[in-house]
């Protein structure tokens, strides 16, 4: 019905009281009780110990959850008679109404989670056991124990040594000079981003693979995008296809989110490639292909189409495989939860036969003359093996986010192997250059994704290739970035609200220094303040900014994870190649229209 706080603080449900018929002599009795036992704690857990001085400080309440707010309500009216600055509220889950009443009372009130059937704190935790006396007992006297903060935080000292050894970058002509030369000692190179919809990552991601291409001898560009789209580009660099233009390659980007490869940057790299391999014989000409798997019905077209030129019965067998899937249409997460839940059966028999079939047949497609055939057969077995795993990557979307995650990475591991194996097969050394996002290229070993079971090209590429894997990894502070607000929405130019203290973004931005390249191993001492667990952001093709922390943000040890990382402090959105009135018009600021 009610709770109490040091000072005489008395906060009851008066509405309760009288529905329950509750006398004041009753009220009177449980104060007194309780008033006893608030004493004892306070001796017990304080101690000898004055209170804390929190006049002129902002002050944190924790709760573990909130669902009437009678204690929190008391300890802010408590805490209200020794003057802080500000009080903050904060708790993992709380009644809704309990949350915004509690705004009433609190300079800023934190909830995670607000279920509209709160029922009970409890339900929303797996262990739920009550603290003792002696714990609370314990941690307090450690904490009064140990040594006090110094005013100068941690964060200052790290802001330091990143300060010392980061390279300034201002566009000059050859300040990439010695990382082309550390990255060129290698056979490949993982370039990331910290989100998928930002300009700067692009563009100085080209400019890093242009030199890899033309001083390093790299063969290959392999991204996070769809096998078939990515040919198209491939076929266009290395003036085999049909387009004309740069623009006309990318025109298979269409499933969402077009704008990561249909973007004026990648347009531009495109062109780029194209002028140079034009002067190149085909065995020194560097490729374009796709590492990922959603394409599952471009591919198996596209696995027919191939059969229907050098196989016709095999392409009516592949066609009556793949039919399958026909009830389905587009829609594989029906696909997902009718075979997951066991409704209908599953078509996993029916492409790893196709799969089978096309590799036993690779003998007699072999002996084709000309390389075209060969590069012919290798499309189609690898259309053939996205089919395969696209088909148990929807199918255990089911089984949760960890199993789903590692097929997909397995499967781009897998792609970019075989990639390097046929690129190499006519002795020319296969080093590649892979584009894809900061959670598929840093280490997960170092992240608390991989805590979690998840694994990525990162980790498996070490586990490979050991030290002839090296990367570079991307952040950013604030600025803009090209994001949908739901899957399969429009793009939307949107502002990136500024890091959250305690992340190497923040970190990094109170190194002061707008654009920095920094070798997280250059000296013991910052690869070891490095190595400590701090926030990370990453941005997909969705930006949540309502559920910044934990929609974005992911604990990581930077100098176990990436090799190298540049840090643009503000940045822009990429430019889609199709802008919509949403990206024109973009995202009013947070601070409109006051401006700060």
């Amino acid at each position: 019905m009610g709770a109490i706080a040091e000072g005489g603080v008395q906060v009851l449900d008066q509405r309760l009281i009288r529905d329950l018929g509750i006398s004041q002599r009753q009220i009177d009795q449980a104060v007194t009780d309780e008033g006893l036992e608030l004493e004892r704690r306070s001796r017990l857990y304080r101690g000898s110990r004055p209170r804390p001085q929190v006049s002129g400080r902002i002050v944190i309440v924790v709760d573990d959850g909130l669902a009437t707010g009678a204690t929190m309500e008391a300890a802010v009216v408590a805490l209200k008679q020794l003057k802080p600055a500000a009080i903050v509220i904060a708790a993992p889950v709380g009644a809704p109404e309990t949350c915004e009443r509690l705004r009433r009372h609190a300079d800023r009130v934190v909830c995670a989670e607000t279920p509209k059937n709160l029922r009970a704190v409890g339900m929303w935790y797996d262990d739920f056991s009550q603290t003792t006396d002696a714990e609370v007992h314990d941690l307090m006297g450690r904490a009064a124990s140990s040594p006090q903060i110094p005013r100068q935080h941690p964060a200052s000292d790290a802001a330091a040594l990143v300060r010392a050894h980061a390279q300034r970058l201002k566009g000059a002509l050859g300040e990439y000079d010695q990382l082309i030369a550390a990255l060129g000692d290698h056979r490949v190179v993982l370039i990331g981003e910290a989100t998928h919809g930002t300009h700067e990552f692009y563009r100085e991601r080209a400019v890093i693979t242009k030199r890899l291409i033309a001083e390093q001898g790299f063969s290959a560009v392999a991204v996070e995008a769809d096998w078939p789209d990515a040919y198209r580009v491939n076929r266009y660099v290395q003036g085999a296809g049909p387009d004309e233009e740069a623009v006309d390659a990318l025109a298979d980007f269409r499933r969402f989110p077009s704008w990561m490869w249909r973007n004026a940057d990648v347009l531009d790299f495109t062109g780029w490639l194209r002028a140079r391999n034009e002067a190149l014989p085909d065995a020194n000409k560097t490729g374009f292909y796709g590492l990922d798997l959603y394409s599952l019905h471009t591919s198996m077209r596209a696995v027919i189409a191939f059969l229907q030129k050098v196989d016709p019965a095999a392409a009516l067998r592949a066609q009556a495989r793949y039919a399958c899937f026909d009830r389905y249409g587009d829609e594989m997460n029906a696909y997902a939860h009718s075979t997951g839940l066991g409704i209908t059966p599953s078509c996993e028999r029916e492409v790893v036969t196709q799969l089978v079939e096309l590799r036993r047949q690779a003998a007699e497609y072999a002996r084709r003359d000309g390389r075209l055939a060969q590069d012919e057969y290798f499309v189609a077995e690898q259309n053939a093996r996205v089919v395969k795993d696209a088909e148990a990557y929807y199918r255990t979307m089911l089984q949760g986010r960890v199993e789903s995650w590692n097929l997909r990475d397995h499967h781009m591991m897998d792609t970019l192997e075989s990639l390097m194996k046929y690129l190499g097969r006519s002795g020319r050394p296969s080093r590649v250059v892979v584009w894809a996002h900061n959670s598929h290229l840093g280490d997960a070993r170092a992240t608390e994704m991989g805590d979690q079971g998840e694994l990525n090209i990162g980790q498996l590429a070490r586990e490979r290739f050991g030290d002839a894997v090296v990367s570079v990894g991307f952040s950013t502070y604030t600025g803009t970035v090209t994001a949908a607000t739901e899957w399969g929405g429009p793009a939307h130019r949107r502002h990136v609200r500024p890091a959250l203290p305690g992340s190497y973004e923040h970190l990094f931005h109170e190194v002061g220094i707008p654009r920095f390249l920094l070798s997280t191993k250059a000296d013991p001492q910052l690869a070891e303040a490095l190595a400590r667990p701090r926030l990370q952001r990453a941005i997909g093709v969705l930006y949540m900014p309502a559920t910044e922390r934990r929609s974005h943000y992911f604990q990581a040890r930077l100098s176990d994870q990436f090799d190298y990382v540049q840090h643009i402090d503000q940045t822009r959105a990429v430019e889609p190649l199709e802008r919509t009135s949403e990206w024109d018009v973009g995202e009013l600021a947070e601070t409109f229209p006051s401006g700060l």
